[in-house]
């Protein structure tokens, strides 16, 4: 399960990295929609994000004990994944939320495709091509559309600079999860089961002191919450949050990484929004303006660009670090772009 299937390889491979990355984004779109019932039935945003990810590093519990040779080969992997990936992402947004326009911070996270191009080009010193540029590009204007960042728009500093901090940990996600997957800084790749399973063990650690959740009102998942006007027992819902949004999102979604690469799996990613903005349409009431379906649209758009991007040069040499590689084309001055 290492980054065999990289830009370049046959299309066969390429479309099951594909068909991943959609279903990880599906999966992760699919949380917003199940936690909005627990949330309004008496449940702290930040309660449900630690019950969201300690479920899932229990379900996974057993991966632990399986691949605990990985505290010893890559700690500082498991580290970054459960502070970034997990534990960073949830608690920047959420504390982003209490500040600034739930769309703003959504685009503003989602501006991490870019983020992670701008890492190939200026840290790793790998050219990108202009297919790569084009998508994120169109595909974060599409998000703009979809969350409507135009409704509301309040500068708070602080709330742009926590839901900017959520961006870089969303970087931090698409690069772990491919750092090591083809063992080109000398070890053994590390099994991405083991790192998703230590990541939300570590970041069920970290969530616990930051949501508190002695405080929670536990006998809201005894009960049935209404979405859209129809009872669901709590537990269901939490249950599809555990199992669907965390464990397959991220199983699918590193999985999807390796396969593709951090920056094309990035802009597929995006679809996440749009997702979570249909499922909110169909489960919840909560329409869709014709500037929202254009915008998903275009999101849709932006991330075929990126994803049909492949290089010209199959053998071009990985990354000296292990981490990710980038969507090359003929390694070209007038062909590099950020």
């Amino acid at each position: 399960m290492h980054a065999t299937t990289r830009p370049g390889a046959p299309p066969r491979a390429r479309s099951l990295g594909l068909t991943l990355a959609l279903l990880s984004a599906f999966a992760f779109g699919g949380s917003g929609p199940a936690a909005k019932p627990l949330i309004e039935a008496g449940l702290e945003p930040l309660h449900v994000t630690w019950l969201r990810v300690a479920g899932a590093a229990v379900v996974l519990l057993p991966l632990v004990w399986r691949h605990r040779a990985l505290l010893r080969e890559r700690p500082g992997l498991l580290l970054g994944f459960g502070l970034l990936a997990v534990a960073g992402v949830q608690a920047c947004y959420f504390a982003a939320l209490s500040r600034i326009p739930v769309g703003v911070a959504l685009l503003i996270e989602y501006l991490a495709p870019a983020l992670v191009l701008g890492w190939v080009r200026f840290v790793q010193r790998r050219p990108v091509t202009r297919a790569a540029g084009v998508g994120v590009v169109l595909a974060v204007g599409g998000l703009a559309c979809v969350v409507r960042v135009w409704s509301g728009l309040t500068l708070d500093a602080v709330g742009l600079l926590l839901a900017l901090g959520a961006a870089c940990c969303q970087v931090g996600y698409f690069v772990l999860s491919d750092h090591g997957s083809d063992g080109s800084d000398g070890r053994k790749p590390s099994d991405p089961l083991g790192v998703i399973a230590y990541g939300l063990l570590i970041g069920t650690l970290v969530l616990t002191v930051i949501a508190r959740p002695w405080t929670m009102n536990w006998t809201v998942l005894t009960a049935d919450a209404s979405m859209n006007g129809t009872s669901v027992p709590a537990w269901v819902l939490l249950a599809w949050i555990v199992l669907v949004a965390t464990v397959a999102a991220y199983l699918t979604g590193v999985v999807s990484v390796r396969r593709l690469s951090p920056q094309v799996a990035g802009v597929v990613a995006c679809l996440e929004a749009v997702i979570a903005t249909v499922l909110a349409w169909v489960l919840l009431g909560e329409h869709l303006s014709a500037v929202q379906l254009l915008g998903g649209a275009v999101v849709l758009l932006g991330a075929f660009i990126a994803q049909s991007s492949t290089p010209k040069d199959p053998h071009s040499e990985p990354v000296a670090s292990g981490g990710a590689q980038a969507v090359t084309g003929e390694v070209r001055p007038e062909d590099a772009r950020a």
